[in-house]
């Protein structure tokens, strides 16, 4: 049973900074990411990494404050989020992308910038 399961998100004020891990179980993805969805928006993806770790992507609203990572002997990827802005609020998902194109997605862990 594939599973990710989010941690990190919670309550920060603007400037702050969050970390946001996923555990991934049950198989290995050839990339892994984050993505976010604020109340009636639509779900954007903010920043990916490859299954080696040597290529990432991010948003452009996000570039500079944000970093993933991730260890694939733990099957595990983070978020650095620095210098939040309260228009990073939104539920953040963690997603894993199979070999064969199909994702799958974490629960969801809620981050809210405070102004």
């Amino acid at each position: 049973q594939v599973q990710l399961a989010e941690s990190g998100g919670g309550l920060v004020q603007a400037g702050g900074s969050l970390r946001l891990s996923c555990a991934a179980s049950g198989s290995t993805f050839s990339s892994m990411g984050w993505s976010r969805q604020a109340p009636g928006k639509v779900r954007e993806l903010v920043a990916s990494i490859t299954s080696s770790g040597g290529t990432s992507n991010y948003a452009d609203s996000v570039k500079g404050r944000f970093t993933i990572s991730r260890d694939n002997a733990k099957n595990t990827v983070w978020l650095q989020m620095n210098s939040l802005k309260p228009e990073d609020t939104a539920i953040y998902y963690c997603r894993g992308r199979l070999a064969t194109g199909y994702i799958y997605w974490g629960q969801g862990t809620q981050v809210t910038v405070s102004s």
